[in-house]
């Protein structure tokens, strides 16, 4: 396999595409936006000339990186010639399922079809196409050229050849992967969404502001991000569409979306992405003082 498509060119398909070209993989990156791609090669070409700063590649890694990605605005040319192909589109399952639909008039029957879905069920996806046994989950980390994990998610029907491949496939992009089972947030997420959703109730509870509650999490619990600037950077729509799977799915209360979260959404402040969540980007970093506002 040396020709991939990725479909999406937001921060997740940018990052993959990044990583497998740097692998030395072609890659056929997919969106309907113009825009998006553009923004998508500029970015892979920043975070590159990072790596070229700090000594990881030498230049003419950049070069060659950038050579091996093709972008394309229709799914049915994107993925002419490809073995694999990885969906990083926005996490909405009534999205996913129409775009593996098309891939499933598009590509041969033989195709791989992966998903870089952080909580949606990998057998719902692939119940709606006529080989369900080549329908896997990729959940690559955020940033991903620099997160090493990868976690693959076998579905009901996922056969144990695919499963195979795509973790051979995965040590070759220098990742750590492993395989889980498909339940609602995998292992990740399962995890760690109920964490940033204490830390927002706490903030909603008037426990202690942004900036204590992250503090408190970094210097006593040792992360490197605190949990409220961490759901900034995931971006809270994201963080309220997982949590929305896994209270979906398993119908218990401790995954419920927490009321801060759901105003903050619907008031559009979705983090980094926008410029506001919990700490205000627009100039410099600092934390918003938002529990009175949705209480």
């Amino acid at each position: 396999m040396k020709n991939i498509a990725v479909i999406g060119a937001g921060t997740m398909g940018n990052g993959i595409a990044h990583t497998f070209a740097q692998a030395g993989f072609k890659v056929q990156l997919i969106d309907v936006n113009e825009t998006a791609l553009t923004s998508a090669m500029a970015t892979i070409s920043k975070n590159l000339d990072r790596l070229i700063a700090k000594e990881k590649i030498a230049a003419s890694d950049k070069v060659k990186t950038l050579a091996n990605i093709s972008t394309f605005t229709t799914i049915a040319e994107g993925v002419q010639n490809t073995s694999l192909v990885i969906e990083a589109a926005t996490e909405n399952v009534d999205l996913k399922l129409q775009i593996f639909k098309q891939l499933d008039k598009t590509c041969s029957e033989d195709t791989i079809l992966a998903t870089n879905t952080s909580s949606i069920s990998i057998t719902q996806i692939a119940a709606k196409i006529s080989n369900p046994e080549r329908v896997i989950g990729m959940h690559f980390m955020n940033p991903v050229p620099l997160m090493k994990l990868v976690e693959i998610i076998a579905g009901y029907s996922t056969s144990k050849t695919v499963i195979d491949f795509i973790v051979n496939l995965t040590e070759k992009i220098r990742k750590t992967p492993v395989i889980v089972n498909d339940y609602p947030g995998f292992v990740a997420n399962r995890i760690l969404m109920p964490m940033l959703n204490e830390a927002i109730e706490t903030l909603f509870s008037g426990v202690a502001g942004v900036k204590e509650i992250d503090t408190v999490m970094k210097l006593g619990m040792g992360h490197p991000m605190g949990p409220l600037e961490l759901a900034d950077f995931i971006g809270l729509d994201v963080c309220l569409s997982i949590l929305e799977v896994m209270y979906d799915g398993f119908k218990n209360p401790k995954y419920a979306p927490n009321p801060l979260l759901v105003n903050m959404v619907r008031a559009g402040k979705y983090g980094v992405k926008t410029g506001e969540g919990f700490y205000d980007y627009s100039t410099e970093r600092k934390a918003v003082t938002v529990a009175a506002q949705f209480s």
